[in-house]
């Protein structure tokens, strides 16, 4: 006995309908940092080395720890994230430390934005590390998600003169020393 053609493609659909059904895809849990040294002289304070940052912190990680989306429609929108800046800066500044020479840098959030990745819409952090003394280097403990998603990286990358470093953050290398 042979299977007519039918037979044959609603055994295709079925195969491709139950093959289907595995490939949701996911974005990895990612965020962005962005360092960049002031260049001497351009400090209002000459005793202090100044860093400035740019934080992109995914919306849907966010959300995922904040509930960001208050009408729950999955959407976020302006007015959601502004309600929840506050709570953005609180939750998102307790994970991430700097120190140079041995002393805790003081970390100074500016603004929050809204910046877009290929993968969708981030919180955009804008901060201020400040350290006193000139200090040859400085050290960044990132510690963002990490406790709640080990698959989480922060992207690091340093500005610094003409040198450029980069790093991926990792619950194995959530601790970097960076030169200045």
């Amino acid at each position: 006995m042979t299977c007519a053609p039918l037979p044959r493609c609603l055994c295709v659909a079925v195969f491709g309908c139950l093959t289907s059904l595995g490939v949701c895809a996911h974005s990895a849990s990612d965020a962005y940092l962005t360092l960049t040294l002031q260049k001497p002289g351009q400090s209002v304070q000459s005793a202090k080395t100044v860093v400035h940052g740019q934080w992109d912190i995914a919306l849907r990680d966010l959300d995922f720890v904040l509930g960001l989306d208050d009408n729950g429609d999955g959407h976020i929108v302006w007015g959601e994230l502004r309600r929840h800046q506050p709570q953005i800066s609180e939750y998102a500044y307790r994970y991430i430390h700097a120190s140079a020479a041995g002393k805790d840098c003081k970390i100074k959030p500016m603004r929050q934005m809204v910046d877009y990745h290929a993968d969708g819409a981030y919180a955009a952090l804008f901060f201020d590390v400040e350290c006193d003394g000139a200090p040859k280097g400085f050290t960044i403990d990132y510690q963002l998600f990490f406790a709640i998603d080990p698959s989480h990286r922060g992207i690091l990358v340093m500005h610094s003169g003409d040198n450029l470093a980069t790093s991926v953050l990792s619950p194995e290398n959530s601790k970097i020393d960076l030169d200045l």
